[in-house]
């Protein structure tokens, strides 16, 4: 895309550290236990496949599909595009973020997905950006804490572009 300047913000090889790191972590909490991944789509795709392949323990994979962006900024309103295709009763259920920064959208996926009474729920997300929380939110599992920055790369897009970028950037020069 022209006039879109990318500045590179975390390494492909240091999210594939992270990840490997964050799957141990997950196989630690779970190994021989009953677990669901649900991945939120579009967004933590790549994430969710290498974390899932992290993992060292028998799982199943779900997808849930939310929206709450326009452009580059948050409408403040979360829609449930996909919802899970399983049920999650009494199952260890560890749901996949590619980002947090208002924390709106995952606290309304935890209150989601607690109505449906799983036995353990973990959040994890590969980003988050505390500095553009709008409400409280607790997230048990992060990759990395970044500034409140428009990041594209490893999943993320703007526009629709950029998802397929190994790396995590910063964008400016958006015109």
């Amino acid at each position: 895309m022209e006039n879109v300047r990318l500045s590179p913000l975390i390494s492909e090889r240091e999210i594939r550290t992270r990840v490997q790191k964050m799957g141990e972590t997950i196989t630690d909490k779970f190994k021989g236990q009953d677990l669901a991944v649900i991945g939120v789509l579009k967004g933590s795709f790549l994430f969710y496949a290498d974390l899932v392949r992290a993992i060292d323990t028998d799982l199943t994979c779900d997808f849930m599909g939310v929206s709450s962006y326009s452009e580059m900024t948050s409408t403040g309103e979360v829609k449930i595009n996909l919802d899970l295709s399983r049920s999650i009763r009494d199952r260890n259920v560890v749901v996949v973020e590619d980002i947090v920064d208002t924390g709106l959208t995952m606290n309304y996926l935890r209150r989601h997905l607690m109505a449906h009474k799983p036995k353990n729920l973990m959040t994890v997300s590969l980003l988050m950006k505390p500095d553009a929380l709008k409400e409280k939110c607790e997230v048990d599992l992060v990759g990395f804490k970044i500034p409140n920055d428009f990041v594209v790369g490893y999943g993320l897009d703007y526009q629709g572009y950029f998802r397929n970028l190994p790396y995590i950037a910063q964008v400016s020069n958006i015109n």
